[in-house]
């Protein structure tokens, strides 16, 4: 049986009415190319309200205002939006809804602000600055498993971006190598899911229960290091002190899981991504390698170019007035930083990738305000490490496939796999 085919008439709410262009995460190209979509929201509606009740943004300009903006809230309790789940998975939430409330991203200030300067104490740029050595000989590590192999081929997800920085952030607390790592992430892979919109049942159930080790591995360990404490982070974390304040046991244990599950798998994108785009440019894959003091802004073109974050979201405590709308108390913000990062007002020739665009790091990925990403740096520092040295050391890498496995997320944007032939 055949159906006729759709009309704009068909579909519109009066005949002949206008309807607005939405962000179809379902469109079979979506993955694949985002930006087509965002572009298209961007020039027709750049602030409106979604089917299902939040308003999203996608100019730089309205995205940097919000980010930035104290008087919005990140607590979901200050929505007033009806939540539409399987009860199934409201019972999960609900047994578990404590669960990460501590943790820097999800608190307003003033709590936001005390428990960020504690944790910043001891994650400052110079302790990041001095794990460079350490990077690159993990870097240089992986790699030579990968030459040892001999077939002339490399998984860049699975052979570099996915373990570099969980071995990075388990070095940095103190995790021993060995079973916990693994068990870790592990955890952290089915955790970092339910930062998506798009939930299935069996994916909050196994983040339930990777939630549910997370702590009881989280509360031992915090208790191992207060009796015999290192010179790693963790400990530095327990001992971090202002004017007598220090982490209570929850915000330890919620920031740590935190600087896991937030750190892991972004990074993971940024290298995949990242290097993705530099094998599709090759003019711009030449240019790093030729001139590799260009690799920290590279790396602030490769997070506008195709962020691994590709959405943020705030809460209107009071009426909010942007791009002549009022949104009002209590609705959900949702916005589009890989539609930002590409706005043609902020960055002239979006679609085009030039690692030495000079105003490259007004780039949104890192999110803004006193919310901006904790862990930037660190990150950074990871991709600048991981894809110099890929551009080095392999100099005619280049895509095995032109068919691409990404993850289906639609808010951590990343692929599965990335081979090439090296």
């Amino acid at each position: 049986m055949t159906s006729e085919p759709t009309t704009a008439a068909d579909t519109d709410p009066i005949p002949g009415s206008y309807l607005p262009p939405m962000l179809n995460p379902f469109d079979a190209g979506f993955f694949d190319n985002p930006y087509e979509q965002y572009a298209a929201l961007r020039a027709a509606e750049p602030v409106h309200r979604t089917p299902m009740g939040p308003w999203m943004l996608s100019r730089h300009q309205d995205v940097v205002r919000v980010l930035r903006d104290p008087k919005l809230s990140v607590e979901a309790r200050n929505s007033t939006m009806p939540e539409f789940a399987d009860p199934e998975m409201v019972a999960i939430m609900e047994s578990r809804r404590e669960r990460g409330s501590r943790a820097i991203l999800n608190i307003d200030p003033p709590d936001h602000h005390r428990i960020r300067r504690l944790v910043s104490k001891v994650f400052t740029p110079k302790v990041i600055e001095g794990l460079r050595p350490q990077m690159q000989r993990l870097v240089d590590a992986h790699l030579d498993e990968v030459v040892a192999r001999g077939d002339g081929t490399m998984d860049v997800i699975a052979d570099l971006a996915f373990p570099l920085p969980f071995a990075v952030i388990s070095d940095m607390m103190g995790i021993e190598e060995g079973r916990d790592r693994h068990d870790l992430r592990a955890w952290s892979h089915a955790l970092v899911k339910t930062f998506d919109p798009i939930l299935s049942i069996d994916d909050v159930r196994a983040a339930a229960e990777a939630g549910d080790n997370f702590l009881v591995y989280m509360t031992e360990t915090i208790a191992a290091k207060r009796r015999a404490p290192d010179d790693k982070l963790l400990s530095a974390m327990i001992a971090a002190e202002e004017d007598g304040d220090r982490l209570s046991e929850q915000e330890l244990i919620d920031n740590v899981i935190l600087l896991f599950v937030a750190g892991h798998e972004t990074t993971v994108n940024l290298i995949g991504n990242g290097t993705l785009a530099l094998l599709r440019h090759p003019d711009q894959l030449e240019r790093l390698r030729s001139e590799p003091q260009r690799g920290a802004n590279a790396v602030d073109e490769l997070l506008r170019y195709d962020s691994p974050v590709q959405f943020s979201g705030r809460f209107a405590l009071a009426p909010f007035e942007i791009g002549g709308h009022t949104i009002e108390a209590g609705s959900p913000i949702m916005v589009c930083l890989g539609a930002a990062n590409r706005d043609p007002e902020t960055f002239p020739d979006p679609d085009r990738l030039d690692i030495a665009r000079p105003n490259a790091n007004q780039h949104c990925s890192f999110g803004g305000g006193f919310h901006h990403c904790l862990g930037n740096a660190l990150a950074r520092l990871e991709a600048e490490v991981a894809i110099g040295a890929l551009v080095r050391r392999f100099p005619s890498m280049r895509l095995a496939s032109d068919r691409l496995d990404w993850n289906g997320r639609i808010v951590l944007r990343g692929l599965n796999a990335l081979p090439i032939a090296i």
